[in-house]
C-alpha cells in the first residue's frame, strides 16, 4: 500500500513513539488522526504537523482506547474529515512494574494488574476491531489489500523483568493476538504486524535520572544508544508499504536481551 493520499488512524499519538509515527505518516502523505487520550497533548501535535505538512493533514481527536463509544465515535470523525481510514498504527499503551508480594508481606492490588491489560491488549482488540469493521467495507486496492494494521508490543512480551507481570502479560497477549488476526482478516484484505521495540528515548524515558538512561543504553550491544522514535516510525510505515509482510512480530531493539532486573 502506497501512504501518499491514504487516511491513517494513530492512537497514543500525542506523546513518545505515535507522535513519531503520525508525523512519518503525514512526512510520506498520508492524512493523519491524532488519536490520543489527552486531547491537548494530541491537539499540540496535530497543530504542529499541519503547520509543517499543510493545513488539514492532521486532525486531533480524543480517543480511550479501552472505550467502545469512544473509539467508535473517533474512526467515525476521523472519516468525515478524511475519509475512511486504511492505516491503523495501535501505539497507546501504558507500563508499571509492581511485584507480586508487596515489601510489607501483602499482595500486589489486582486492579493495577487490570488496568495494564485492559488498555494495552483489551484496548488494541478494541481498536482493531472497530477499525478492520469499518476497512472491510471499502473497496480493495492493487492485490485485493483493504488495509493494514501494527500494533505495538515489547520485549517485555519475551524477556519481562521482575514487577513487570502486567505489563508482560499484556505486550504478550499482543504479540500472541497478531497471527491469527492476521490470519482471520486475511479474507479481507487486512493486515496486522506488530513491533516490539526495546529501549527507546520516549518522554517516559527521558524521566529517569541521566545516569540511569546511560547505564539502560549501556545495555544494548549495538547501537549501544537508546532507540529513537522516529526509528519505531520509520518501521512501523514501511510494514505499511511492503504488501508481504503480514501476521509478523518484530523485535525493534538493537539485538537487547533485558536481565530479570
Amino acid at each position: 500500500m502506497q501512504i501518499n493520499g491514504q487516511a491513517a488512524l494513530v492512537t497514543g499519538a500525542g506523546s513518545g513513539l505515535g507522535e513519531a509515527t503520525a508525523r512519518e505518516l503525514a512526512r510520506l502523505g498520508a492524512k493523519v488522526a491524532v488519536l490520543d487520550v489527552n486531547l491537548d497533548n494530541a491537539s499540540k501535535v496535530a497543530a504542529d504537523i499541519s503547520a509543517q505538512y499543510g493545513d488539514g493533514c492532521a486532525v486531533a481527536i480524543q480517543a480511550d482506547v479501552t472505550s467502545s463509544e469512544s473509539m467508535q465515535a473517533a474512526i467515525e470523525q476521523a472519516a468525515a474529515t478524511h475519509g475512511p481510514a486504511r492505516i491503523l498504527m495501535q501505539i497507546a499503551g501504558i507500563g508499571t512494574a509492581r511485584r507480586v508480594i508487596g515489601k510489607d508481606g501483602s499482595a500486589a492490588p489486582l486492579e493495577d494488574f487490570i488496568r495494564v491489560v485492559n488498555v494495552n491488549l483489551i484496548g488494541t482488540y478494541n481498536a482493531a476491531r472497530l477499525f478492520a469493521a469499518a476497512c472491510a467495507r471499502l473497496p480493495p486496492m492493487e492485490d485485493g489489500e483493504r488495509g493494514a494494521m501494527v500494533f505495538t508490543a515489547s520485549v517485555a512480551a519475551f524477556d519481562g523483568q521482575v514487577g513487570q507481570q502486567a505489563y508482560s502479560a499484556s505486550k504478550g497477549g499482543v504479540v500472541g493476538m497478531t497471527l491469527p488476526m492476521a490470519r482471520d482478516l486475511a479474507q479481507h484484505g487486512i493486515r496486522v504486524c506488530t513491533i516490539a521495540p526495546g529501549l527507546f528515548n520516549t518522554p517516559l524515558m527521558r524521566t529517569l535520572p541521566e545516569p540511569v538512561q546511560a547505564s539502560l543504553a549501556a545495555s544494548i550491544p549495538f547501537p549501544s544508544r537508546l532507540g529513537k522514535p522516529e526509528e519505531f516510525a520509520e518501521l512501523a510505515c514501511h510494514i505499511v508499504t511492503n504488501g508481504h509482510l503480514n501476521g509478523e512480530v518484530i523485535r525493534l531493539d538493537g539485538a537487547l536481551r533485558m536481565a530479570p532486573r
